[in-house]
């Protein structure tokens, strides 16, 4: 099991959350380094608990997380110094324009200004910001917003990512930059983890898919072993993803 968690990006075994309910049940996961992995699931399911979890917005009533070796309980920092995250809330600091914003958050990982100010300049740069980056932020629509808390979650070049619904209110044009900037970031050997309701995405960019319902994993695989799963060939990941819940439900 240990040998397990050091080589994988992120490892989380028996992970448990309750609120008012279970949230999350006994809940084991891996996600391998470079690799793009999208986590599905119906409303409620507790995909936005696990990623809370995971980036350390949560504490876990049990289990464990790794995040490449390191044990994100017991050492929270260094976990986070390694993870960045995105909520499907744009949460920015209104007064600040974009370029204030990212020299703020490198300060806070401690990123030296020359690197911080080339990573900022090409992040505004990747995601058609630069025009506005010495613009307040408050004058910002909910997709603009939505791209600045993006390149403040990479500014520090995190080796995984979390993402919560980032593609939520952006335009399609928005919505590309923002793929092509998270492809590009695996491209470059980080790791994504990331949650979506828009499926057609998750079938176009996911090289693994997880799919969880009542706090835990009910399935996982490529495409092609999803398709094996449920047992058809040529199913869209819409159809299986209804098929694999229901059958689930089901079984309950």
């Amino acid at each position: 099991m240990q040998n397990v968690q050091a080589e994988a990006a992120l490892a989380i075994r028996g992970l448990r959350k309750s609120f008012d309910r279970p949230a999350v049940e006994g809940l084991d996961l891996s996600v391998r380094p470079g690799e793009f992995y999208m986590l599905l699931g119906p409303n409620g399911a507790g995909k936005t608990t696990t990623l809370r979890m995971v980036s350390g917005l949560l504490r876990p009533d049990e289990g464990s997380i790794s995040i490449f070796g390191t044990d994100a309980l017991a050492d929270p920092v260094a976990a986070k110094q390694i993870v960045g995250w995105l909520s499907d809330e744009p949460m920015i600091y209104d007064k600040l324009t974009p370029v204030e914003y990212l020299e703020f958050i490198a300060g806070l990982w401690r990123v030296e200004a020359g690197p911080a100010e080339a990573r900022s300049r090409d992040l505004l740069d990747w995601l058609g910001l630069t025009k506005h980056a010495h613009e307040r932020c408050e004058g910002f629509s909910r997709g603009m917003r939505q791209k600045v808390a993006l390149a403040g979650a990479l500014v520090h070049e995190p080796r995984l990512i979390i993402l919560d619904e980032p593609l939520t209110g952006l335009d399609a044009g928005s919505a590309r930059l923002v793929k092509n900037v998270l492809t590009e970031r695996v491209r470059a050997g980080a790791t994504v983890i990331m949650t979506t309701h828009i499926l057609e995405i998750a079938e176009r960019m996911a090289d693994r898919i997880g799919v969880i319902s009542g706090g835990k994993l009910i399935a996982e695989g490529s495409l092609k072993e999803l398709r094996e799963l449920v047992g058809r060939g040529e199913s869209n990941l819409e159809d299986m993803f209804l098929t694999i819940v229901e059958q689930s439900a089901a079984a309950a």
